[in-house]
């Protein structure tokens, strides 16, 4: 069967890893040393119901000081491999797509040591391509250049996320834009934004491709 799709990019944090799990637990520590408002459990819930742009609002953070939060995240992801773990699901997924012969490449603002010690030797070789470090809100110019060396086109590559700033820049690149709904944001601000698919599972991932090319060959 042809494949829709030629190349899938995938974001790490909230998409492959529950990095989040890990996150709550940094997150004091984050916060008292960017001298940013306290933030308890019961916000942190509601933040995940938010638009990016209402998140910055919420949480008062000038845009300025964005890539030294970045950048402090990624340096405690590295330290902290051991305490983040892939979802389940996601290393079976990931085999079967590579063993379809579809393209694999992530693109993430995590740090590549970090993702690639958390996917292991083994399903990191299952990708074509590492793109990380990747500023917060400038994935859009980089799915370009994934999209380029790969040798396909915006058209035959579907962006997989779990944010709103994914499918944001899954859209301004010109691909399709595919929503997990095990990551950060709730089902409900990922589904107001319309993507073109909705996954519940990863195995949800596979049979939308499947679907995706069997109505690319009815057309």
């Amino acid at each position: 069967m042809t494949q829709r799709y030629d190349l899938v990019i995938f974001d790490f944090d909230g998409t492959l890893a529950d990095s989040l799990t890990w996150f709550r637990g940094a997150l004091g520590e984050v916060v008292d040393k960017h001298g940013l408002n306290p933030i308890c459990e019961e916000k942190a819930e509601t933040l995940r119901g938010l638009t990016p742009k209402a998140i910055m609002d919420e949480l008062a953070i000038p845009a300025w000081k964005i890539p030294f939060i970045a950048a402090d995240v990624r340096a405690r992801a590295a330290e902290n491999v051991d305490q983040i773990h892939l979802f389940d699901g996601i290393r079976d997924m990931i085999g079967a797509l590579s063993d379809q012969g579809v393209s694999l490449a992530v693109v993430s603002s995590n740090g590549e040591t970090a993702v690639k010690a958390v996917l292991g030797e083994t399903l990191t070789a299952r990708f074509d391509q590492f793109a990380c470090g990747a500023a917060l809100f400038g994935k859009a110019s980089i799915f370009r250049k994934v999209i380029k060396r790969a040798g396909t086109t915006p058209e035959r590559t579907l962006c997989v996320g779990d944010e709103v700033r994914d499918i944001d820049a899954a859209r301004e690149a010109g691909c399709a834009a595919g929503a997990v709904y095990w990551g950060f944001a709730t089902p409900d601000i990922l589904d107001a934004q319309s993507p073109d698919h909705g996954y519940g599972a990863p195995s949800d991932i596979l049979t939308s491709l499947d679907e995706s090319a069997r109505a690319s060959q009815r057309a």
